[in-house]
């Protein structure tokens, strides 16, 4: 039986860690679905992982609901989130009506980037009955205002603004926040603060869970990796072999 929502946020009183991948196809997700995972995420980095865009700006809520459609096909077993996009969540009207449709494709929640700025939304969603995760750090939505990708949290100000977000978002009942490439001494501070989960991405040992891109884990995007994924496989290389050694015999080399 797939579990509900709720017990991503139960989770933090048990003490049990979580273990989130990306999955954004039918086969990835009914192969993942089967690998004791906590949950699989329809992430908007599909927009450069599987378009083969520069960032995550250019995804549109099509894109999202064509791909979350297929991975709620896959995964049975295994809870869904889906992102929404850059430009989805301007107004809190806005953010329910494209929440619905992440829903109706078959999401088991949506996941949000901001602070304290997108509360009224985060509120609305919620209040439609749709479970919500936060996510804080580096925004990738944002990477093109900011001029890339950094680790958040060093500076004073920066870390009391985080710290003072998460508190908020926790508190308004999202069931679990991503902190990305925050800054490892402020994403256990965050984690020890809030009532619910902190999943991390590159951001330390401490958080109560872990999320990364599937294509990271298994080696299948050799032409970038980010410094704190360890690849478990070369799936690329295997691919490649696999593929010389059919061109070969059908040519008879």
């Amino acid at each position: 039986m797939k579990p509900t929502p709720a017990s991503l946020r139960a989770s933090k009183s048990s003490g049990r860690r979580l273990a989130w991948l990306t999955a954004y196809d039918y086969p990835t997700a009914r192969v993942l679905d089967g690998c004791g995972l906590d949950l699989l995420l329809i992430g908007d980095s599909l927009g450069m992982v599987v378009l083969g865009q520069p960032d995550t700006t250019q995804v549109t809520m099509a894109d999202m609901l064509h791909h979350t459609r297929a991975v709620a096909r896959g995964a049975e077993k295994t809870l869904i989130a889906a992102d929404l996009p850059a430009g989805s969540c301007a107004t809190p009207e806005l953010a329910v009506k494209n929440s619905r449709l992440l829903r109706e494709a078959g999401a088991d929640l949506v996941k949000i980037e901001g602070g304290r700025e997108i509360l009224p939304m985060v509120q609305a969603i919620i209040a439609e009955g749709i479970p919500v995760i936060g996510h804080l750090g580096m925004l990738p939505q944002r990477v093109v205002e900011e001029g890339g990708y950094r680790i958040k949290g060093k500076s004073d100000t920066e870390a009391e603004r985080l710290a003072a977000d998460a508190q908020a978002l926790a508190e308004s009942g999202v069931q679990a926040l991503v902190l990305e490439l925050v800054h490892a001494p402020l994403a256990a501070q965050i984690t020890r603060a809030v009532p619910c989960p902190t999943i991390g991405i590159g951001s330390g040992k401490d958080c109560d869970g872990n999320i990364l891109v599937f294509h990271d884990l298994v080696g299948l995007f050799p032409w970038f990796r980010p410094k704190f994924a360890t690849p478990r496989a070369d799936l690329a290389g295997e691919i490649e072999r696999a593929v010389g050694e059919f061109a070969r015999e059908v040519r008879g080399d």
